[in-house]
């Protein structure tokens, strides 16, 4: 009966010990580690991945960012490589309770700038010589300055510019606002102080740079940002350490309206119609360590 017991016993620690070796090796497993940043100073550019000036008859300003998320990530290693094709790192859920597919914004990851985005096992990325990365943005929560009876004041947008996105409600900065239901790329809502004020921008209007334009296109609507690495990013599924890529993004006058009065300022007078054009980011630099 005791040496019964004693190997039931010694059974239990085997047992245990082995759990605990396979968690400390699932937990040490080496991670691909992503940062989304902003930077107001980075270079402008056009939806062909070229610098670009704000249109004539516009305004811009570079917003002060609170919070971001995206819905798809991609690394490509050439400039030939079709959207898809490529190492999809991550995709965010999609529902079609709003009819057509969008993107579900109530499980979207939304973090702030300079936060980690998504943690990913290296393992579970395809080896290879990466130059080239494609990100889809999706939401963007930022405060702009506007005048209001030529008064400045400052304001939160928040601004979906994912291809089409599924809403049941969203919180800009104290106040919500129920949908229930799609909205299409460019879709935006704005806390001001005399209330919330709801809008679309023009279809087509959302920039979205694509250096790779002639040989990768991406689809109209969409909001697949390209930027490549200085030097390619190489995974070959033997890594020990974890690697941080952090995505800086372009907000170098990324919000754009209709400067009516040509003062450079954000009127947002019931009368001013000064509306909203342009939400995309300008530009994707991607970097490693």
């Amino acid at each position: 009966m005791k040496k019964l017991y004693f190997l039931l016993a010694f059974a239990s620690i085997l047992l245990f010990l082995s759990c605990n070796k396979d968690d400390n090796t699932s937990n040490n497993d080496p991670k691909l580690i992503i940062k989304l940043e902003v930077d107001p100073t980075q270079v402008r550019l056009g939806n062909t991945g070229t610098p670009a000036n704000i249109p004539a008859g516009n305004a811009g300003q570079s917003p002060v960012f609170n919070s971001i998320s995206a819905h798809y990530l991609e690394f490509t290693s050439n400039a030939t490589t079709l959207l898809g094709d490529g190492a999809i790192v991550y995709q965010a859920p999609e529902t079609d309770k709003g009819g057509a597919g969008a993107i579900d914004f109530n499980r979207s990851n939304v973090v702030a700038p300079g936060d980690v985005f998504l943690e990913v096992s290296l393992k579970d990325i395809t080896p290879g010589s990466y130059e080239w990365v494609r990100l889809s943005l999706s939401y963007q929560n930022y405060d702009v300055q506007f005048y209001f009876n030529d008064a400045p004041f400052t304001g939160t947008v928040a601004s979906f510019v994912g291809f089409n996105n599924y809403l049941t409600e969203y919180t800009i900065k104290n106040e919500t606002v129920t949908v229930n239901g799609n909205r299409s790329q460019g879709y935006w809502g704005f806390e001001t102080i005399t209330g919330v004020q709801t809008g679309q921008a023009p279809e087509g209007a959302t920039t979205v740079p694509n250096p790779l334009f002639t040989t990768s296109p991406i689809p109209q609507g969409s909001c697949v940002v390209t930027g490549n690495f200085d030097q390619n990013l190489v995974i070959t599924g033997n890594e020990s350490e974890d690697i941080t890529v952090t995505l800086s993004l372009s907000i170098n006058n990324s919000f754009e309206w209709v400067d009516v009065n040509q003062n450079g300022k954000w009127d947002v007078d019931p009368d001013s119609g000064e509306n909203i054009v342009d939400m995309g980011l300008r530009g994707l630099v991607p970097s490693f360590q």
